[in-house]
């Protein structure tokens, strides 16, 4: 069972998501505005967190960016818009998933327990022994990757990114010189079926090449198939 904090000011969204929810086992707590939000989550802890972008007192985006600061709670972010600037900026502030509604409630749920299970699997794995340390370099060390301490340098500077990317580049870079489908990405990043929008993964390449620069050139499109992290 997961303790859920449903945000969002339309309290017909809150109640659709409460019945299934509670349907699934979860406890659920409801926030009519990012303010309220916020204060939540400097009070207490939840397992996941569902926060609607248009709100009163503080929108979602302000939201994510306050409860960032002290907690890496996921976030799936709701949106009646799907615009690719919306989904950008969501995931620059760390969400984990973007659903623009209308959305399927069943599809919502499936969404929620695959970012669990990548929680609790990530936890998991870093028990016991400490993993190997596993640095990659390319271009004489201009691009330099610590996957085990989760550090980025390009031209020696370190590169922060959200979380989401660098779990893309990670997986893009251990599985170099390798054509990758997009459901195969979204299947073993997000960890989720490919559910037919591949925008998410999209959106995620492109904050990746800006984030790696003139390095961006490593990471190839395969058109109609998905992306190749080509490295000589």
């Amino acid at each position: 069972m997961y303790h859920i904090l449903i945000a969002d000011d339309e309290s017909r969204i809150r109640a659709i998501i409460r019945k299934y929810a509670e349907f699934d086992g979860h406890k659920v707590t409801e926030a009519a505005d990012g303010m309220e939000a916020v204060l939540l989550c400097r009070k207490n802890d939840y397992d996941l967190i569902i926060m609607d972008i248009m709100m009163p007192e503080l929108d979602g985006f302000s939201a994510c960016r306050e409860i960032r600061k002290i907690k890496d709670t996921p976030i799936i972010m709701l949106s009646a818009r799907g615009e690719e600037y919306d989904r950008i900026n969501g995931f620059e502030v760390g969400i984990d998933d973007y659903v623009v509604k209308p959305f399927s409630p069943k599809e919502l749920m499936l969404r929620i327990d695959a970012i669990m299970k990548r929680v609790h699997h990530s936890s998991n794995t870093t028990k016991g022994k400490p993993a190997p340390n596993i640095v990659v370099e390319m271009d004489n060390g201009g691009l330099r990757a610590d996957i085990t301490a989760r550090l980025v340098f390009v031209d020696g500077e370190r590169v922060e990114m959200s979380p989401k990317e660098y779990d893309l580049f990670f997986y893009l870079l251990t599985n170099r010189n390798i054509a990758l489908s997009r459901e195969k990405l979204l299947c073993e990043v997000w960890g989720y079926d490919f559910y037919g929008d591949a925008r998410t993964l999209d959106t995620h390449i492109k904050l990746l090449r800006k984030s790696l620069g003139r390095y961006s050139k490593y990471i190839v499109t395969l058109r109609g198939v998905g992306y190749r992290f080509e490295a000589v």
